[in-house]
């Protein structure tokens, strides 16, 4: 609307600029009408000079009987001339005006011209601005029509829970395996292709939230580690990773006792999504991820590989976790959360660290492949081959 306003705007000023032209124009006409009757009054002045030269020379003939008469023609003669002078300087004048209105005239044309390229461009800048609102309204469109779709399917869930909740009221204690998921979901799989944040109960830890992905990899895959922005800072100690940090929006490590204690139920797989700095995707998928207690200190297994890069994760299982105040790496001589900045599996020192401060990821495949953006996923082995 702004743009509409000022386009109006220039288009009044236009006007105005028109009409003073055409009132220009008309000063010009009167102008020449003006210098025509200048010129009809010299032709007029002219043949009197002739006429008087005329009379002059019947004078001079005459010059002895007439000297009272030649002084009179005399004088007469003089007033001509002024006259004459006077005429010639209102016609400068004139020619003087002509020449200042056709500058006007055109300097109004190369500032219409310039107002009409300015209105050209006003109007493709305003064309653009419909073009991104027309997007914009359909992108809301789509999310709070996913938005809908999401809110229908957590109704459904809560209903399918308090369907099973009165099923146990009523000492209906025969409930089917998808049921108890739904019930009380140790994984995302209950929760099928919607990703989102969902609520677990985990024996050992109960009820905490977790972020599910069904767009990477298929539906049921929790999210344990993501590197998309660099916002959270992962130099933390033993404490911090094994509670879990950051925000489920960004960057976040979901905590070591919670991968531990999920991992404990069941067979895992781990699914590893790395995008480069050049935007070409890789992954590495191990079909038997696990991390043992904090006695062990949360030991790293991966089991057998599948993915469109082998890179250097191996060199890091059977590892503890190691922190900046809790060294579990095998080097003697200080410690390679120290060096690397961040919690991580590490050997001696990092062959591939996820954690490593944003913008150095790097470590994959030996260092070969910089990376802007990491993702740990993980999901249940044996239920998806059921």
């Amino acid at each position: 609307m702004e743009k509409y306003h000022e386009i109006v705007r220039i288009h009044e000023t236009f006007m105005k600029e028109a009409a003073l032209l055409n009132e220009y124009k008309n000063k010009v006409i009167k102008g020449e009408n003006d210098l025509q009757l200048c010129q009809n009054k010299v032709d007029k002045s002219e043949s009197e000079i002739n006429s008087q030269q005329n009379i002059i020379l019947k004078l001079k003939e005459q010059l002895t009987d007439k000297s009272t008469n030649l002084e009179n023609c005399q004088v007469q003669l003089k007033s001509l001339d002024s006259t004459l002078i006077e005429k010639g300087k209102n016609i400068k004048a004139l020619n003087s005006r002509l020449i200042e209105k056709d500058e006007n005239i055109k300097r109004l044309s190369e500032n219409i011209k310039s107002n009409k390229e300015h209105q050209k461009t006003l109007e493709l800048e305003l064309e653009k601005s419909k073009s991104i609102i027309i997007k914009h309204e359909n992108d809301i469109q789509l999310c709070r029509l996913e938005n809908n779709k999401l809110n229908r399917i957590s109704e459904n869930i809560r209903e399918e829970q308090k369907k099973i909740q009165l099923k146990l009221t009523e000492n209906e204690t025969k409930l089917s395996q998808s049921e108890l998921d739904m019930l009380s979901p140790t994984t995302c799989l209950p929760f099928g292709d919607y990703s989102g944040v969902y609520e677990l109960n985990v024996s050992g830890i109960g009820l905490f939230d977790v972020l599910c992905d069904s767009q990477l990899a298929g539906p049921g895959w929790i999210v344990i580690q993501q590197r998309v922005g660099g916002d959270e800072n992962f130099n933390r100690d033993w404490a911090t990773y094994r509670k879990g940090f950051g925000s489920f929006e960004s960057d976040f490590f979901l905590g070591l006792e919670k991968i531990h204690r999920i991992t404990s139920l069941q067979r895992f797989e781990l699914y590893i999504h790395l995008v480069a700095q050049n935007g070409r995707t890789y992954n590495a998928r191990y079909d038997d991820f696990k991390i043992s207690d904090e006695d062990n200190g949360y030991a790293l297994s991966l089991g057998k590989f599948n993915g469109t890069i082998e890179g250097s994760m191996r060199k890091h299982e059977n590892m503890k976790f190691t922190t900046f105040d809790h060294d579990n790496d095998k080097v003697d001589n200080g410690n390679c959360a120290v060096w690397g900045k961040s919690g991580w599996w590490y050997n001696s020192c990092s062959y591939c660290n996820l954690n490593t401060p944003y913008g150095s990821l790097y470590c994959w495949n030996y260092g070969t492949i910089l990376l802007k953006e990491v993702k740990m996923l993980i999901r249940p082995k044996e239920a998806m081959k059921k």
